[in-house]
């Protein structure tokens, strides 16, 4: 077994028995389904885990209904091909309000298209625990979180009251109105998680792979032009370029990057060679220095 290979055994064999863990030890739990990688990725590892039964928890989707189209075509077809109980749900109140990545501050409008939307949909089902995709290496916030995360009152995290984990020994003890957020990828890498996509075969959304896109520029990123609603300035034009995104999320404030990249082999070589997070492409978390810390202690994932 190559060194490689015996890494993405350790980080398969720890997320599977977090996966395990949250299934026994909580009522009601749920995993986030984002339809980027890393939810590919933790899907994978779910049927992994409990195969050959079914998922024994549904699949939650935040839909902003600014996602990518790619991204909604591959949600609905890989819940249907997974046989997956998948769950949508959009903040019909900020929906009906007109919020929207042009007319409204990136920090505003995760607030409520994201964060409010998460925390509707968890007390709307009444789940305790939120299984997600976030990985340590992605953003410093991220890093001092625990693999099982309490969240207060209000879905709320305080990142000075945290509770220990040594020796892959978790407490899913919840107090009164206490819920779980559940991360079994925290220890992966980027480079990891591509490299587990290229051993295991797993199918990963299209937007990945460099190919020709209609972009603008917006100051120093490139933002892709995916349907009509899109806001031209009155000296903007689209252009086409060969660009691939490192993250997904709403097209308006994810940024593209030029990129040859056609294949996974290709994916995984650009990786092992940037020096960038692909948070740096995220536009929601570039407005100051602790904007995700702070959006986290509000209930954002």
């Amino acid at each position: 077994m190559s060194k490689i290979a015996a890494i993405l055994k350790e980080l398969e064999n720890e997320s599977i028995e977090i996966l395990r863990e949250t299934a026994s030890g909580f009522k009601k739990p749920v995993m986030m389904y984002s339809i980027g990688k890393d939810s590919s990725v933790l899907l994978h590892l779910a049927r992994k885990a409990f195969y050959p039964s079914p998922i024994p928890f549904p699949l939650l989707h935040i839909d902003t209904t600014w996602k990518f189209k790619e991204m909604i075509s591959f949600r609905d077809r890989i819940a249907a091909e997974t046989k997956s109980q998948l769950i949508v749900h959009t903040n019909q109140e900020g929906k009906a309000s007109g919020i929207n990545p042009f007319n409204t501050n990136a920090s505003e409008y995760t607030r409520v298209m994201k964060t409010v939307a998460l925390r509707q949909a968890l007390d709307m089902h009444g789940f305790d625990a939120a299984i997600g995709g976030s990985r340590r290496d992605e953003e410093k916030s991220r890093a001092k979180e625990r693999i099982f995360s309490v969240r207060d009152p209000g879905h709320r995290w305080n990142p000075r009251e945290q509770r220990p984990e040594l020796w892959r020994t978790y407490n899913t003890r919840l107090a009164p109105e206490q819920t779980m957020r559940v991360f079994p990828i925290s220890d992966w890498t980027e480079a990891d998680i591509w490299h587990y996509i290229l051993q295991e075969g797993i199918e990963v959304n299209p937007l990945y792979f460099a190919k020709e896109r209609p972009m603008v520029a917006r100051g120093d990123q490139m933002i892709m032009v995916d349907d009509d609603r899109f806001q031209l300035r009155d000296d903007e034009k689209p252009t086409m370029k060969m660009v691939r995104f490192r993250t997904l999320g709403c097209y308006p404030l994810t940024a593209g990057v030029e990129s040859t990249a056609t294949t996974m082999e290709e994916i995984v070589e650009e990786v092992l060679q940037v020096k960038l997070s692909e948070r740096a492409t995220r536009l929601i978390d570039g407005e100051n220095e602790d904007s995700m810390e702070k959006k986290k202690t509000e209930g954002y994932f």
